[in-house]
């Protein structure tokens, strides 16, 4: 693996960083909030200017919209992204569905589906959590039953993210329950305005309203939404896994908070004493070694793909250590912040406009979702390591 950008890829990121100079208000401090219609509409005015400039899937092959580069210019542009807790950016389609749809699905739902989440007109969600289904994804409940040219789908997802705003979501249903657990899934794709589709909204405890519980009450799909084979989605719906776990996302956020909590420490607002205080000193610095660490094993993973790997421990490996650093960093930020730092955003005497606090209160949730943070080290204990499940 290289450690530094080649010369394009340093262009590109100059050029997205003076594009987001441009496209956020000049008090952004983000992160967005899509339960929130300025931030929606901000977020699809961002996604339509990256989209007429070809950075949405700038890796994904030039017939399906995209500029066959490398994996590496993707992940430089998910990075500048996060790091400037912009909206506009589908992870949904572009990285995880998008590429899945390409190895899984057929030419005609490749050009059906890849072209629009190319020019940032559909927004997709993704269908796998259930009420009594999580870390054992393979015990999932809802039904898909086979009808004329239909399935009918019946039960429910949770915890789905965007599910209010989607028009679309792809998700995992059980097809034959009489299989063992992980067979009998198929993966297909559900129009989110089809009668029987309700959305509940989840509010999570940072007050946003970001989750959602969705039900299916009979739903028709089309047999021409499934993606792959019949019964052979665990196959299919683990691709997509991968792809998501393999994000810079916590990476480049942890890295974003760091800086500002250095920021607040030298500046006048800080008590005099953190400035000189050798502990502090101390464990800022082994912060800023865990961030750039899981970063750069971030990257490691874009290398891989761009070797034309599909990288799954060392996937899981940069989910753990981006996840769990930036857990860290926000909880010495609130440590340093002291009772103003958990002020709600708004307050007069907060200190970082409260972001920290409302931070750490959202994203409790990133050693959850994807697959926790302790499946995930079982994968790499048996996939990274070899080692025996029992």
């Amino acid at each position: 693996m290289r450690f530094e950008f080649t010369p394009e890829e340093s262009e590109f990121k100059s050029q997205l960083s003076s594009f987001l100079d441009d496209a956020l208000p000049a008090d952004w401090h983000g992160p967005a909030d899509e339960s929130r219609d300025d931030h929606w509409e901000l977020n699809q005015e961002i996604k339509k200017g990256l989209a007429e400039r070809g950075w949405l899937v700038m890796s994904w092959p030039k017939e399906y919209g995209g500029a066959d580069s490398s994996p590496m210019m993707n992940t430089i542009f998910a990075e500048e992204m996060a790091y400037r807790r912009a909206p506009g950016h589908d992870r949904f389609g572009t990285r995880m569905l998008g590429p899945t749809l390409m190895r899984f699905g057929t030419e005609e739902q490749r050009t059906k589906y890849l072209g629009s989440i190319a020019r940032g007109e559909i927004q997709w969600c993704q269908g796998y959590s259930e009420p009594n289904s999580g870390s054992d994804l393979a015990s999932l409940q809802t039904r898909a039953v086979e009808d004329g040219d239909d399935f009918v789908v019946t039960g429910a997802k949770i915890w789905t993210s965007l599910a209010h705003r989607a028009d679309m979501m792809f998700m995992l249903v059980r097809t034959d329950p009489e299989a063992a657990p992980h067979r009998g899934i198929s993966l297909i794709l559900v129009d989110m305005k089809s009668p029987g589709v309700e959305v509940q909204p989840i509010v999570n405890m940072a007050g946003v309203h970001s989750f959602n519980q969705v039900v299916f009450d009979q739903v028709r799909v089309p047999k021409a939404n499934l993606i792959g084979q019949l019964n052979d989605g665990w196959r299919a719906g683990m691709t997509v896994l991968n792809f998501e776990r393999s994000g810079i996302d916590y990476a480049a956020w942890a890295r974003a908070a760091l800086e500002e909590i250095i920021e607040h420490v030298q500046s006048e607002d800080a008590v005099t004493s953190t400035k000189s205080d050798p502990a502090i000193r101390i464990k800022l610095a082994e912060l800023h070694m865990e961030v750039e660490a899981a970063r750069l094993m971030c990257f490691d993973v874009a290398w891989r793909q761009g070797k034309g790997e599909i990288p799954s421990s060392e996937a899981s490996m940069s989910k753990v250590a981006a996840t769990e650093v930036y857990l860290k960093v926000l909880d010495y930020g609130l440590e340093l912040l002291g009772m103003y730092g958990v002020l709600e955003p708004g307050s007069k005497q907060a200190l970082l406009q409260g972001r920290i606090f409302k931070m750490r209160l959202f994203y409790t949730s990133g050693p959850i979702l994807a697959g926790t943070n302790e499946i995930q080290k079982n994968i790499i204990a048996q996939r990274g390591l070899g080692l025996p499940r029992k």
